[in-house]
């Protein structure tokens, strides 16, 4: 008799903390729906704002088992964003730390401006910084970040240039800020920027206005 009493309190207590422990985790869940917070930092004040409230929007019951998908496209699909880094701090943090695209050049796409970020995206055109080369011609972005690398590894820098030309042909010439026009060949373009660096550094380049390097081993002064 005692025995049979026993096992009834044993599994009374058994389900009074079984029931408890659902009632608690629902808590838990409800309480982070309404009360988690994500702190995202790197862009500019608003554009934090905007981000932090796209995530927010998704949801979240718990960021140890989150859907990554959804919280990664939304930051991938900022065309602001370079890279990122999730950060989850218990019980209900998201840190978001993003590290902001370089603006690289301005280029026009059916008559409307677009800056290029150095992420390989399209930003609308909201500054007005003229201090950004503007590209003519209709290169894809894969093709432009490919000669800006270019120009990086030259002796030459990319803060020199002015303006960007990009031909049918897939050849470009470049505008430097000193008003000088380089017309450079298809192939083999960074060892003849660095021929064209040398020859400008020993000659007198005052009423020099165009160097042409299509042909190859032949620089034309104009």
């Amino acid at each position: 008799m005692h025995q049979r009493k026993g096992k009834k309190i044993f599994i009374y207590f058994f389900l009074l903390f079984f029931l408890g422990s659902i009632q608690n985790t629902n808590l838990n869940i409800k309480n982070f729906k309404n009360n988690y917070f994500v702190k995202v930092s790197g862009l500019d004040e608003i554009e934090n704002q905007i981000l932090t409230k796209e995530i927010k929007n998704l949801n979240l019951e718990n960021i140890f088992f989150m859907k990554k998908r959804g919280i990664y496209e939304i930051i991938n699909n900022n065309s602001l964003v370079e890279s990122f880094k999730i950060f989850k701090i218990y019980p209900y943090t998201l840190d978001i730390k993003i590290e902001k695209t370089i603006y690289l050049a301005k280029i026009s796409i059916e008559k409307k401006i677009f800056i290029i970020g150095s992420n390989g995206k399209l930003l609308k055109n909201q500054l007005y910084n003229n201090e950004l080369p503007f590209i003519f011609g209709n290169p894809k972005i894969h093709e432009f970040l490919e000669i800006k690398k270019i120009i990086d590894n030259s002796k030459f820098s990319f803060d020199e240039i002015k303006n960007l030309y990009f031909f049918p042909s897939k050849r470009w010439d470049l505008e430097l800020k000193n008003n000088i026009f380089l017309k450079l060949p298809r192939d083999h373009i960074g060892d003849t920027l660095d021929h064209i660096f040398k020859i400008m550094n020993e000659k007198n380049f005052e009423n020099i206005t165009s160097i042409d390097a299509r042909i190859i081993n032949q620089l034309i002064l104009k």
